[in-house]
């Protein structure tokens, strides 16, 4: 006699259900981090913070107080300073730092705190202020907070190197990945110089350069905070993640060639768009023993970047490189333009020249050497 065979849904794992539950109360508890990032100084930031803050007290009527601020000299500063509780910083070491125990036992709902990597004395209970941070973000108050590029931890070397400067105070890139919101204050490059006031155009050219540069990497980590939210809340609410790679990003190697800027560009835009990073180099059998060491220092960041790299064969180095980017559905290239040394590519153009003119259907992204 046939028999009806009944499936029953496999019963879920208790513990692993409390552990979900109790996960969601933790993040429902904790408060919420906005992050204002600048690429430089002198773009606004802090004051974005506090207009941000005044915005939400006024138009919102949320409880908001001020934690830490470093602008209180300035008049526009003030004026928002003015028109908002500030709760006093108190004195540990004869240094003074935000009060974390005021600040949780008036419980606002919202805390700025300006200056996130900003170091505490050693006997303070938290020797960094984005500890001091967490610790208000754990207590269920939510935070506003600004940052410069240069003090993120994972991109000071990078930093270092476009401005010439290190700092020592750090805040760890993880610690932006908490963010719910972070905005890139966008300032325009000539604002920040003219705030500088470079002495001659050349530094004024090489600066703007520079801050092209610093904008675009904190455009990339905003991007990738956001990405990783996404990739976050997919994995945690049991959603597939699909994505095609498209995106084909080519990094042009030359012997003369400032690679680093670009694989670090190509690098970051390819796990953005989640794409795939290509590096190819025409060779040449005449390479003097130096351009060979820097041709070779090139490739070796591209591999370890994660990039598929290519030597190509041809007598025409900007029509090689099309013709392969062509094969591989490239979608971007990314190359470095140096100034013209002699008569002919001041007349005729250079390689870069020839490769933007023909690549139709290609973007061409230009790195000045």
């Amino acid at each position: 006699m046939a028999q009806n065979l009944v499936l029953r849904p496999e019963r879920p794992d208790p513990d692993e259900l409390l552990r979900k539950v109790m996960a969601e109360e933790a993040r429902e508890r904790r408060g919420k981090l906005k992050v204002f990032l600048g690429y430089a100084s002198g773009v606004g930031k802090s004051l974005r913070m506090l207009d941000e803050g005044r915005r939400r007290r006024e138009r919102n009527g949320e409880d908001v107080v001020v934690g830490a601020t470093q602008l209180e000299s300035t008049p526009d500063a003030k004026a928002l300073l003015d028109r908002l509780e500030v709760i006093p910083l108190r004195m540990c070491d004869g240094v003074p730092v935000m009060d974390v125990d005021a600040i949780l036992k008036r419980n606002p709902q919202v805390c700025l705190v300006d200056g996130l990597a900003h170091d505490n004395p050693p006997s303070c209970r938290n020797r960094h202020r984005w500890q001091d941070v967490d610790e208000l973000l754990e207590g269920g108050i939510s935070v506003i907070t600004s940052v410069n590029l240069q003090y993120i931890e994972e991109q000071r070397d990078r930093v270092a190197q476009i401005r010439g400067r290190e700092v020592k105070e750090s805040v760890p890139q993880a610690f932006l990945g908490r963010a719910t919101e972070i905005e890139v204050v966008d300032a325009p490059p000539e604002s920040c110089i003219s705030i500088e006031n470079p002495c001659d155009e050349t530094s004024r050219l090489r600066r703007e350069q520079q801050l092209a540069q610093l904008r675009e990497i904190a455009l990339l980590l905003a991007a990738d905070v956001v990405d990783h939210q996404l990739e976050r809340y997919l994995l945690e609410h049991g959603m597939e993640q699909i994505w095609s790679a498209n995106e084909r990003f080519l990094v042009w190697i030359t012997p003369h060639a400032d690679a680093a800027p670009m694989i670090e560009s190509g690098s970051r835009n390819a796990r953005r768009f989640h794409g795939e990073l290509i590096a190819a180099y025409v060779a040449r059998p005449d390479l003097a023993p130096e351009e060979r060491a820097t041709l070779d220092g090139n490739l070796k960041l591209a591999r370890e970047a994660g990039a598929e790299v290519h030597a190509l064969d041809g007598e025409d180095p900007a029509g090689t490189l099309l013709a392969f980017a062509r094969t591989r559905g490239v979608t971007q290239i990314f190359a470095g333009h140096g100034s013209r040394q002699n008569w002919l590519e001041r007349t005729l153009g250079g390689p870069v020249d020839h490769l933007i003119r023909d690549a139709d259907g290609i973007d061409v992204r230009v790195f000045p050497q």
